[in-house]
């Protein structure tokens, strides 16, 4: 198998896994709608038109108390999607119709896996083999808990509300060998974990986008200066302009 080929296969491998787990908190996310009183159409519509994860559990949550709150919750949580579509660029397609579609799928994960790709011709084939799989799983899984109902319990008990902090931390590591990119990341996370307790669900994660000001504002590394030859230095045989020929 060539280099190609064996990307290829870890791509599968890894879009597989992570949209397995997502099919289980899709499951999930269907049989608590359903058992918290919103009819089975309801979440099966809102994971095919809105596809949000964090923010569906958190309208079902709240949307038979305050619809409005519940729109709001949604819409701030998912405002971090803005700067993923600035990152993504092209990844989506040129298209039109490419870049909507494209849309509807530019999620965390989605969009780790393809700014992890160093590859830009292959990033597309990323973003869409991730975000579309994704996609089907957490729909299919939301149609089973529907049908289910409440004899699904709570992801957390089978671990899985770990699996993706985990996933895109890992994805993340390579990224962080890069200076500025770091210290914009230690400081998005201590930002996010000091404001958590003060400020409701999802906010924390949009303040951590402060974080960035730490890699603007980091010093950067004097460059060590060129050599230039000693006054009265012979020229250097078979040089041009003491450049080599």
């Amino acid at each position: 198998m060539g280099a190609t080929g064996g990307r290829d296969a870890r791509l599968w491998r890894d879009a597989a896994a992570i949209s397995a787990a997502t099919g289980v908190i899709g499951l999930s996310f269907g049989a608590i709608a359903v058992a918290g009183g919103l009819p089975g159409w309801a979440p099966i519509l809102m994971s095919l038109l809105v596809f949000a994860g964090g923010s569906q559990f958190l309208a079902v949550a709240l949307i038979t108390g305050s619809p409005l709150a519940a729109v709001l919750g949604g819409l701030l949580i998912n405002a971090r999607h803005l700067p993923f579509g600035l990152a993504l660029g092209g990844a989506l397609g040129g298209g039109r119709a490419a870049r909507f579609a494209g849309a509807h799928v530019v999620i965390d994960e989605s969009t780790a896996f393809a700014l992890a790709e160093p590859d830009p011709a292959r990033r597309g084939r990323t973003f869409w083999t991730v975000g579309v799989g994704i996609f089907v799983t957490w729909n299919i899984g939301t149609l089973i808990g529907v049908l289910l109902g409440s004899a699904v319990g709570d992801p957390a008990a089978y671990g899985l509300d770990a699996a993706f902090p985990a996933g895109l931390l890992a994805l993340l590591l390579p990224s962080l060998r890069d200076r500025a990119t770091r210290a914009a990341a230690i400081a998005g996370s201590l930002i996010a974990v000091l404001a958590t307790p003060l400020l409701p669900a999802g906010v924390p994660v949009l303040f951590a986008l402060l974080g960035v000001l730490a890699a603007v504002f980091l010093p950067t590394p004097a460059r060590p200066a060129a050599a230039t030859p000693a006054a009265g230095a012979e020229p250097v045989p078979g040089a041009r302009g003491g450049r080599p020929v």
